[in-house]
Formats: C-alpha cells, structure tokens, sequence
C-alpha cells in the first residue's frame, strides 16, 4: 500500500476524508454551476470525475443526465459507491476512459466540466485536451474548467519544483490571461472567468467546504501518524506562504 509521503495530493487529502479536492472548493464549482442552463434535458461531460462530487450534485440539483469519466480505478470505484448511495444510477454513467481520445462523437455535450486537470499538464497538452473538449461540445455548449492560476508574480523555479513535490504530480499553473488565450485558440467564442484565493487547505476553506466536524476530523487525521502529519503540515505551510502567488480560476468557455 502506498504511503502518505508518495500519494498525488488529491489522493492523499481524499485518505484523509476530503470531499472537495479543487482549489476553488464549492465557491468555484458553485460559480461554475450558474452559468450554463441545466435541467433535465441537459447532456453533461465530467472528464476527471475522481469519486463523483459534481456529478451526483449535477444529477441531484438539476436532474441532469451526466457521463463521467476517469482514468484512476480506485476512483471510479468510490464514485460507483456514492452513486449508488446517491439513487443516481439512472442518472450518471460512470466509464473509465482518457481524456485525450474521449470515445464520443463530435457534439454529443451540451456541457462538458473539468475541475482541477487541466493544471498538471504542459501547455501543448492542455491545448490537445481542450480542442477534445471543444469537438465533443455541441455548437452554444459549455466548456467549465476550475484550476490554478498565478497572480501578478509567477513562482520561481525553485518554488515550482517545491509545489510539485508537494501535491507529488507534475503542475503547470499559467496566469489569467494565459487561460483565457487558451480556451480562445482552441474555437471558443466567449470566456468568462473568475479567481480567488484557493480554500483546499486554507482553515477557512476547509470549513466552508466540508463543514466544520469534518473539517476537524480531516485536520486530526492529518496529524495523526508521523507520515501523515510531515506531509499535511508541508502541504498546508506551502499553500500559505504562497497565497498571493496562487489562486484557483474559474472560466466558462462557450463553443
């Protein structure tokens, strides 16, 4: 079994009972979910679904029918749970499936959603994922995104390194205007956005986003073990020091 000390981020805050693994928690995830009509008619896309957070929420709140994909077994199969308990099965199709050669036709999706991807690929990829995104897209459809973006300073080499070795992934945050180009090379006619402080391990963040008990019980676990506790502890003091750095953006991109 893998140790906290090896496990990608999101992984390892989701061992210690976390919900909400985007960096704009429900703040930006709730944003993005008022800008596109949703209702029962409506078609979705989550691409990186990780246990199914958004789409139960997507199916529950506003009835829609969503497909949601990942590549990450053990994901997929603590998604499965919760759909179930959920009673979505009718609902919410759950497939293991790449990113990067979606097994849909050209405009299947009134709306596709990708929260917190994007960021751990290079450039060139990113644009090669969102040109899928934009052909799977109906034409008027909705592109939702949710990631990390630098603010007026860009971390340094160092501080770069020292963020991939925090959440253990390879991350590539780019600067507001940069996500914007982005999604507008790629065919989209109209981006909207919105940033913010990022609340994944922000005090006030965890208990807006999961509420205060379990934000005290992720906390103790946390602090539990030696491993867990060198690795939340050095998670939580990065995110601090370099808050003005790094916000989490919000942008719906319209096809």
């Amino acid at each position: 079994m893998m140790d906290a000390t090896q496990k990608a981020g999101h992984t390892f805050l989701a061992s210690l009972g976390k919900t909400r693994l985007r960096p704009g928690g429900v703040e930006a995830t709730e944003w993005l979910l008022q800008q596109p009509p949703l209702d029962e008619t409506t078609l979705v896309l989550e691409v990186a679904c990780n246990m199914a957070t958004t789409a139960v929420e997507l199916a529950s709140r506003f009835g829609c029918r969503v497909t949601a994909i990942d590549m990450d077994k053990v994901a997929l199969e603590k998604a499965r749970r919760n759909v179930a308990a959920a009673g979505l099965d009718k609902r919410i199709t759950l497939l293991e499936a790449s990113a990067t050669r979606l097994p849909f036709a050209d405009d299947t999706f009134d709306v596709v959603i990708n929260e917190a991807m994007l960021t751990m690929y290079a450039d060139k990829a990113k644009a090669k994922l969102v040109s899928e995104y934009f052909r799977v897209l109906k034409p008027g459809g909705y592109l939702l995104t949710h990631d990390i973006m630098f603010t007026a300073d860009a971390l340094g080499e160092g501080d770069k390194n020292q963020l991939e070795q925090v959440v253990k992934s390879n991350v590539s945050p780019m600067s507001q205007t940069a996500w914007q180009q982005l999604f507008q090379q790629a065919g989209f006619r109209q981006v909207d956005w919105r940033h913010g402080g990022m609340s994944l391990m922000s005090p006030r963040g965890l208990i807006r986003d999961e509420g205060p008990g379990r934000a005290l019980q992720i906390v103790f676990n946390g602090l539990r073990t030696r491993e867990n506790r060198a690795r939340f502890l050095g998670m939580f003091r990065f995110f601090r020091e370099h808050r003005k750095q790094l916000n989490y953006i919000a942008c719906c991109s319209r096809k």
